[in-house]
Order: structure tokens, then sequence, then C-alpha cells
């Protein structure tokens, strides 16, 4: 009875169904068309969404192996233990970057492009575009570039991956592009631009510095070409004022695309309960980060970091702790270690630097090592410091704030020994740095992975990935195993095995 009782309900479901698609023809058009949504792309608002997820689209288990950050939970704690079983969080920014900024900006590109009255508009998307697509390829090296996200306009759901030395060479085209062709009289994408609204000649001095990030990533696998590009942005003219620094201030409240990404993955992953005892994923920072901190009596120390004595967020140099990364227990003085402090590194309102003119000034510096530019290298170095501890007044005004005294104070300590080597100037330059990218740990593993400082001892942990060493390249995702095989075994061949050791083109012994 039972049997037929399905058989009798399916044939009922399907008599109902047909009833109801007979009745909806007539007018189906106008019944299920939205009357609230456009027919069109708005390229502002498009823009705007872009903007925000590409801003967002970062990795914070580098916080752990950039040794900033870490935990006693494995699964937490992959990025400072590199736990074989947890590899695929790796994967992240490959799976969300091209449905969301990659996917977003071909939209508006494809948009703006026929009207030249709105090259400013072309010219933003175009840099933004180059900005994002060096994040993903800096993390996997070979990836789908050229024929990406032609799906709508191609129907091409299998896009050929690009050699790393190919997208390259196209990104600096089109910063060098985008840069010439904006106009300071034209339209711009106005309040709909989160990083410079709508202002030409800032957007400029961004596309330049990214030239001149990039170009000083070629200084391994190709110093001749990494001379020209460094040359050719600054010529072009780099971010060298605060004012220009490229940057997203967010809100502290309403959806959570508006709150700062880095800040609030943390606040929700760790440290919402602010008692230093909660932390839902066993999050602390990590001991090299902390110990540097406080051996150089670094004024950032503070500014940073929270030790919760009693219940309350003590700041103070002598009670900070860094956790080491080997615990694979919650220790029993868990409360002991430091954490990000709520009112700074975890503020949901503070903006989100993407490029600084700390970042500039130390590749300057570098740059005046290498004989490619005329500035004083140790001038530079000290101004890339001066840079980053100002930035964080402007992360979090009042909270964030170093005195001059201070940063003088500890410059003093730190100069850039000019008879020293070229190589211990640079270990002095980018250990600096990896202070001063805190929290962008993306662009800390690029630095170190081409500069090998600051020079850090790995994390040996049962089962990691990595044999103990650091790794140099994320794993890209098995979904492309199943929906892009041949493409991937082709850039596999071609750059090595898919794994977390293979080096990437610019990333060279």
């Amino acid at each position: 009875m039972r049997m037929y009782n399905q058989k009798y309900i399916a044939v009922l479901a399907f008599f109902l169904t047909a009833v109801t698609i007979t009745s909806c023809t007539k007018d189906f058009e106008e019944i299920n068309t939205d009357p609230e949504a456009s027919a069109h792309i708005q390229p502002s608002f498009v823009f705007t969404k872009a903007l925000y997820d590409g801003a967002k689209n970062n990795l914070n288990l580098l916080l752990g192996t950039m040794q900033y950050t870490t935990s006693y939970n494995d699964v937490a704690g992959f990025g400072s233990k590199y736990v074989s079983s947890q590899s695929q969080q790796s994967e992240g920014v490959f799976s969300a970057a091209y449905y969301q900024e990659i996917n977003e900006l071909e939209l508006v590109i494809n948009n703006v492009s026929p009207n030249p009255e709105q090259v400013n508009l072309l010219a933003s998307a175009r840099i933004w575009k180059a900005y994002c697509y060096s994040r993903i390829t800096d993390l996997y090296g070979d990836v789908p570039y050229s024929e990406a996200v032609k799906g709508y306009t191609n129907a091409n759901y299998t896009p050929v991956y690009d050699a790393q030395k190919d997208i390259y060479l196209n990104i600096l085209k089109e910063l060098e592009e985008a840069a010439t062709s904006l106009n300071a009289t034209g339209a711009t994408f106005g309040a709909a631009d989160l990083i410079y609204a709508g202002n030409t000649g800032k957007w400029k001095k961004f596309a330049y510095s990214l030239m001149l990030r990039l170009g000083m990533r070629m200084t391994k696998v190709d110093p001749a070409l990494a001379e020209t590009w460094v040359k050719k942005a600054i010529a072009g003219g780099v971010i060298t004022d605060d004012a220009d620094m490229a940057k997203i201030t967010y809100l502290n409240a309403g959806q959570d695309i508006n709150k700062n990404p880095i800040a609030l993955k943390l606040y929700n992953d760790d440290y919402i309960k602010a008692d230093g005892n909660s932390n839902t994923e066993g999050g602390k920072y990590q001991e090299p980060f902390i110990t540097y901190l406080k051996n150089n009596k670094d004024p950032r120390l503070g500014i940073l970091s929270v030790v919760y004595v009693n219940g309350a967020a003590d700041t103070s140099a002598v009670v900070q702790k860094g956790m080491p990364a080997t615990l694979s227990a919650k220790p029993s003085d868990f409360i002991t270690y430091s954490e990000p402090n709520q009112k700074t590194v975890l503020l949901l309102s503070g903006a989100k630097l993407l490029f600084t003119t700390a970042e500039t000034n130390f590749l300057l510096s570098e740059a005046s090592l290498r004989g490619w530019y005329t500035g004083d290298a140790s001038v530079l170095y000290e101004s890339g410091i001066r840079s980053a501890m100002k930035q964080w007044a402007i992360i979090a005004p009042g909270d964030g704030a170093i005195t001059d005294l201070q940063i003088n104070t500890y410059i003093k300590y730190h100069k850039l020994d000019a008879t020293g080597t070229f190589d211990a100037k640079m270990a002095r330059i980018y250990t600096e740095f990896w202070l001063a990218a805190f929290p962008d740990a993306q662009e800390a593993f690029a630095s170190y992975r081409r500069t090998g400082y600051p020079a850090l001892v790995p994390v040996v942990y049962p089962g990691n990935a990595t044999g103990g060493k650091i790794f140099r390249r994320m794993l890209y995702p098995l979904s492309e195993q199943n929906l892009n095989r041949a493409s991937l075994d082709a850039a596999i061949a071609r750059q090595g095995p898919n794994d977390f050791l293979t080096r990437i083109w610019w990333d060279k012994l």
C-alpha cells in the first residue's frame, strides 16, 4: 500500500506542476521580473563591491606563517603549524577571487570601455584589477589570467593558466597604460571610489607604487627587468606622503562587508569575549613577534598588544608574552599570553592599508642600495620606520598614536649601518618591513620569500605538510581537478608540483 501511495503522490505532484506551468505561461515574463532590479549593471555600484571584495580577500592564516599569531588548536593554527590535514585552507583566495572581485571588475571594464568620457573609470578599474591579480598570482604562481572570467562573454569555462612571468609583464603594462590615461578633468567614480574618492592624481601614484612593488619582486629572477620597472615607477611618481596612501576606511556597525575584514575575522573567530581566556579558536600572538617587539623596546608593542590582568586589558610591556606555536592543547597559563588590542588591531572601523608610505620608503631604500635611485638609503629606511609607526594613528585615531619622542628614540638604536654589507642592510630593512606590514601578512609573506627576511625559524610540529619548512606557495583548489583539469595539469607540468614547497616564478634561491 505504501508503494501505491508514493506512486499516486508522484502523479499528483506532476499534474499540479503541469497545471501551474500552464497557468503561468501567460504574463510569465512580467510576473517574474523584479521591478526593483536594473536591466543593466551600474558600474559605480559594482566597482564599490569589487573594492570591498578585493580588500577582504586575504589569508588570515598567513598571520601564523609570518609568526605574528598562533593557536594551540591544530585547525585554527594551520598557518603557524602547517598541519597537513588542514592544507585545503590555503585554497581560499583562489576560490573566492574569481567569482567576486575579478568577475566584478570584468563587468565594470566591459561596461565603461566603449565610452571615451569614462577613461578615468576604466583606468581605476584596471589599476584595482592589477592589484587583485598580483595578490592572487603571488600566492599561487601560474593562474588563469588571459582567459579568466570569460564564461559570461565567451562561454569559456576552462581557462588556461598563464605563466606567472607573462601575468607580471601584463600587469605592469596595465599599470603603465592606466596611469598615463588618467585625466584630471574627466569624470570619476566619485564617492563610489572607497580608496581615493575619484582623485586621479592619487590613483596615478597608487599605480606607480604597485609598479615599484612588483618591479622589486623580480630582483632575484630578472634583475635587469626589475631595474627597468623600478626606475619607471620612480619616474612616474610613487606614494611618499601619508595623505596619498591607498586605504579603505570601514564602519563599526551595519553589514559585515562594511567592517575591517582582518579585524572582523580575528574578532569573531577568537577575541569577541575580550577576557583573555575564552578565545574560541585558541589564538594568541606568537612568541617571535612579541619577543622581537619587547626586546627592541618597540613603542608599537603597547599599541598592538594586551594581556588581560584581573579582567582588564593591560598594555604595559612587562606583561607581554607571545605563545609558542608548538602547543597542541590549551596551556594552564593561557590567559597570560598577549593578544590583539581591541582598540587598534581589532577595531572594526579601522582603516585597511593597501599601500603605505612605509612600504615605499623601504623599497626606495633598497633601490638606493642597488644603485637604482639617488636617494639616501639610511634616510629612506628611517623614514620607513617613522611612517610605519605613524600609520597606526591612521588606522586607529587616538588609540594608535605614537609620539615623535618614542619614534626618534627607537630610530636612534635601530640605525642602518652605513658600513654593513648589502645583505646586512637588507636584513635591517626587511625586518622592519615585517613589523610595518602587520597585519597585512600577505605582503610580509611575499617580502619574506623574496628577501629571506626576517630570519624566521620554521615551526617543527607533528604532522605538518612541509617537513618543518616555511611554505612557499598556496595550493590550487581541489575543484580545479574536476572542472579545469587539463589547464591545471599544464600549469603543474610547467611550474612544478602542486605543493607548499614549489617556488613560484620570482621566488628563486
